[in-house]
């Protein structure tokens, strides 16, 4: 899994030939600055953009290789035994509007490079049906985390923040919520070098400027029903730059960045998952404090804690997910959620690559 924070690829080795997932092994493979310079620029139109779609697609499935064999050298496991991998590709633009959600990560070359069975594209067969082709996870947090008697919403903030919300006895939905920590992310790196904020100590260094907080909260996503998805194609340097008047102190926009993010969620739980007792954090926004802290101030009549309580760690929650999906696609199984996507039934997702 390669995300929309851009910061490199998650792989894990997971055995689900049991009634939970087992995760055997992981690894992390970085971007470096140039791959990521290269995937924004791929986000808005440009000169040759079909070119360098292509170009970096195929770099992408070289190094999505490169991660596949130091996981599994961490195992007596050998490519040949793997089922296949699941490569969500890495989103450049998300579209369902137009009818498309684009993911470049060659998955034709990943699986000649890997001797190893693809399931890639998984969104396009959602979006045919009329769906947002997103958020395509909700499936397997239903699959694997739901309560009978407890009202659960797991909440992956990653770039996007999205929700799940599984309330005992009704089917699950869930959406995305709006910037998870894509904007902090990026006016972190423009304003002190890095690429994201630790723990959120510069946030809570600043102060929240309410009128740009208002202004923020004013844009028509967070105001529509669900199903709904996003991206960088709307939460983006240019959304934010055109809220800011100029004169605000950087750190003071980071504070209010963090704000808005937990604002949204907590609007959203408030109002589309009434009754929830624990809420689930995965993703990298999980790891910073001052965010947990304020969506623990913000959700008080809930128990806030990480999916890892649960057995499943939060920063592997996506790539499992994704070997979930793929073995759904393998097995003609449905794996989309109607409810969550919009569409007009249940499809089975992805394209496969099979290798001999």
């Amino acid at each position: 899994m390669s995300g929309t924070s851009l910061d490199g690829i998650d792989s894990v080795l997971v055995d689900l030939g049991r009634p939970e997932p087992i995760q055997l092994a992981n690894y992390y493979l970085p971007f470096d600055d140039t791959l990521k310079n290269s995937l924004l620029a791929l986000h808005q139109p440009g000169h040759n953009e079909l070119h360098l779609a292509q170009a970096v697609g195929n770099q992408l499935a070289r190094m999505y290789a490169q991660s596949i064999f130091p996981l599994l050298s961490q195992t007596d496991i050998a490519a040949k035994q793997v089922c296949a991998i699941g490569c969500h590709g890495q989103t450049i633009r998300h579209r369902p509007e137009h009818g498309y959600s684009l993911q470049i990560g060659n998955a034709a070359l990943l699986a000649e490079l890997t001797g190893i069975t693809v399931v890639s594209d998984f969104r396009s067969r959602d979006i045919a049906a009329g769906g947002q082709g997103a958020p395509l996870v909700p499936a397997f947090h239903d699959h694997l985390l739901r309560h009978p008697g407890i009202h659960r919403v797991i909440v992956n903030i990653g770039g996007i923040g999205n929700l799940t919300n599984l309330a005992p006895g009704r089917p699950a939905s869930g959406f995305d919520c709006g910037p998870g920590n894509m904007l902090m992310d990026a006016w972190c790196a423009k304003h002190t070098g890095k690429p994201y904020d630790d723990n959120g100590a510069w946030a809570a260094s600043g102060q929240v400027l309410p009128e740009l907080l208002e202004r923020m909260l004013g844009e028509p996503f967070f105001s529509l029903t669900p199903p709904k998805s996003s991206g960088r194609d709307l939460f983006n340097t240019a959304w934010l730059l055109g809220r800011l008047t100029g004169h605000e102190a950087a750190v003071d926009v980071q504070a209010t960045l963090l704000e808005l993010t937990c604002a949204t969620i907590a609007q959203a739980i408030r109002q589309h998952c009434a009754g929830a007792r624990e809420i689930y954090l995965c993703g990298g926004g999980a790891h910073n404090q001052a965010l947990v802290n304020r969506l623990s101030a913000l959700l008080a009549d809930c128990s806030i804690r990480s999916t890892g309580a649960l057995g499943i760690d939060g920063d592997l929650m996506e790539s499992t997910a994704f070997a979930w999906l793929a073995q759904q696609a393998l097995h003609g199984k449905p794996a989309n959620l109607p409810l969550v996507t919009g569409a007009r039934h249940p499809c089975i997702l992805g394209a496969i690559y099979r290798s001999l």
